[in-house]
């Protein structure tokens, strides 16, 4: 970590915006590509399908700087490609993503895209990455299985469709000690349920997800892929000059309710937040003890995450 308090402040947000998930049994259904060097594996499982496949699973597929870079390349070159017109985005190993880069790997690798710098930057720039997904042209699918976290979640929202497996764990627990830096939470889980997880950071079932309207459909995790596939021949069956539209006009619905404005006003309040004495005191402890204790300190009162059994 930089002794600067600037990088200091956005290198602690970069870390601490994700969390590091007690492991989960391997997933049945997708395939544990830990072996590979590649970051993000891609394919074309089907007519017109473009999947991505998040392929750091021993580090429950944090997201890296470069992990980002390279989704957000692949997402815009299928969008381009006369030959794709849905994508899926999914995780190997045990879950989608449990959330940001919490270690070393993005030491030296310059953040995917220029945000403006000054207060407030790295909150902007992960909420314009993920904000960035409605604004190509074909739909993008996230399939979630296993922990969804912080920055994990915040993936899967910028998604437009998203389907999950009953038991996913779909949450924020670095509310815990900070401020989300996309605040999507009111929009998509209604004022109540987004209240009780902003002032607890529990988590929710991906069947509560749908209930709730984070998801639109929950499946077991065996047939997830294949159920995932299905939805996707059925995008596929719509030639993209009709879907595009269909889709902008979903978005530009949201946009004139003020989603948009909404989420982006939040980055400002999780800048504020890298300045509350709590979350000063959890980094100065993060440093000086090392992060699975302090993450495991935050979370004991709680029984979950790194303390749940």
């Amino acid at each position: 970590m930089s002794d600067t308090p600037d990088d200091q402040r956005i290198a602690a947000v970069e870390s601490t915006y994700g969390t590091v998930a007690p492991q989960a049994a391997s997933s049945d259904n997708v395939p544990a590509l830990g072996s590979a060097p590649e970051v993000l594996i891609v394919d074309d499982p089907a007519p017109f399908v473009r999947r991505l496949t998040l392929n750091r699973p021993e580090k429950r597929n944090a997201l890296s700087h470069q992990l980002r870079a390279e989704i957000m390349a692949a997402l815009q070159q299928a969008d381009q490609d006369p030959d794709v017109r849905v994508m899926i985005v999914r995780g190997a190993g045990s879950c989608f993503s449990a959330g940001y880069e919490l270690g070393g790997a993005n030491e030296g690798v310059d953040m995917p895209h220029f945000t403006a710098e000054g207060e407030g930057q790295w909150p902007r720039h992960v909420t314009e990455t993920w904000m960035s997904i409605w604004d190509l042209a074909k739909p993008v699918i996230a399939q979630v299985h296993g922990y969804c976290l912080a920055g994990g979640s915040e993936l899967a929202t910028g998604c437009d469709l998203v389907y999950v497996a009953h038991d996913a764990k779909m949450g924020y627990p670095a509310v815990r000690f900070g401020v989300p830096d996309m605040h999507f939470h009111a929009w998509m889980l209604g004022m109540r349920a987004a209240m009780e997880m902003m002032v607890t950071g529990d988590s929710i079932s991906g069947d509560e997800a749908v209930r709730l309207g984070w998801a639109n459909r929950a499946f077991d995790e065996a047939n997830l892929d294949d159920e995932v596939l299905a939805v996707a021949g059925r995008v596929a069956n719509i030639p993209t000059d009709i879907v595009s539209l269909n889709k902008r006009a979903v978005h530009r619905g949201m946009d004139t309710m003020g989603m948009r404005t909404a989420i982006r006003q939040g980055t400002e309040l999780c800048a504020m937040g890298t300045k509350a004495a709590t979350f000063t005191e959890f980094i100065d402890k993060m440093r000086d003890e090392g992060l699975t204790k302090a993450l495991s300190e935050r979370d004991a009162a709680f029984g979950d995450y790194r303390t749940g059994g």
